[in-house]
C-alpha cells in the first residue's frame, strides 16, 4: 500500500499558501497554519473547513467554550481525529467548494471565492469563502479582527460544509450553536448577507 501522500503533485498549493493576512486575530492566524500543516500532513490538496475546525478546536479556547466542552467536544475531537486518519468519512479525493450548497453564503462571496486573496492559497472554495465571512462579520461588529467565533460563525452558515457535516455527525445541534455564538458576541447577529 502506498503512503497517502504519494498522490500529491510536487507543488501542493497547501503548503505554499500563506497565514498572515491582517485581517485575521492572532488566534485564527495560528490555527489557519495548524490547518495548513494538518493538510499537508495527511495528503490532502486543499485545506477544508473540516480542517479550519479541527484547528480552532485545538487552538482557540472560546471556540472550545462556545461548543460547551465535555463529551460532545470529546466526541466531536475523536471524530475529527479519525478523519484525519483515513477513517471515517473519506474527502481526500473531492475538493469542498461553494456549489455543493452556496445559497447561504454571503451574497458576493459565491463569486467572488476565487478572488480571496493570499488567504485563500490552499484553500477549498469554501474555506476560503468562509474565511471571508469571518473577516466582514468582524468588520460589523466593530472589530479590528476576525476571531475563531467569528470564523465557526461562517462555518456553520453553510450547511454544506464538510464541518457542519463534522458536527453533525458528533450530534452537535447546529441551531443551538448558532445561538451561542451569537450570545458570545454579546447579542450582535451573524452576518446574513
Amino acid at each position: 500500500m502506498q503512503p497517502r501522500t504519494s498522490r500529491l503533485p510536487l507543488q501542493n498549493p497547501v503548503a505554499h499558501g500563506t497565514d498572515d493576512d491582517p485581517r485575521l486575530a492572532a488566534e485564527l492566524s495560528a490555527a489557519l497554519a495548524a490547518a495548513r500543516r494538518r493538510a499537508v500532513r495527511d495528503g490532502d490538496r486543499q485545506i477544508d473547513t473540516a480542517h479550519l475546525l479541527h484547528s480552532l478546536l485545538e487552538q482557540d479556547p472560546q471556540v472550545r467554550t462556545v461548543l460547551g466542552g465535555g463529551p460532545q467536544l470529546a466526541r466531536l475531537l475523536g471524530y475529527l481525529v479519525q478523519r484525519s486518519i483515513g477513517y471515517g468519512l473519506r474527502w481526500q479525493s473531492g475538493v469542498e467548494h461553494a456549489g455543493d450548497a452556496g445559497s447561504l453564503l454571503p451574497v458576493g462571496l459565491v463569486g467572488a471565492v476565487g478572488a480571496v486573496g493570499a488567504v485563500g492559497d490552499g484553500l477549498s472554495p469554501l474555506a476560503a469563502a468562509a474565511l471571508e465571512h469571518a473577516c466582514v462579520r468582524a468588520e460589523r461588529r466593530g472589530a479590528p479582527t476576525a476571531c475563531g467565533v467569528d470564523l465557526l460563525a461562517a462555518i456553520v452558515a453553510e450547511p454544506g460544509a464538510r464541518a457542519v457535516e463534522v458536527l453533525d455527525h458528533a450530534a452537535v445541534d447546529i441551531p443551538q450553536l448558532r445561538a451561542r455564538i451569537d450570545d458570545d458576541t454579546e447579542g450582535v447577529p451573524a452576518f446574513t448577507g
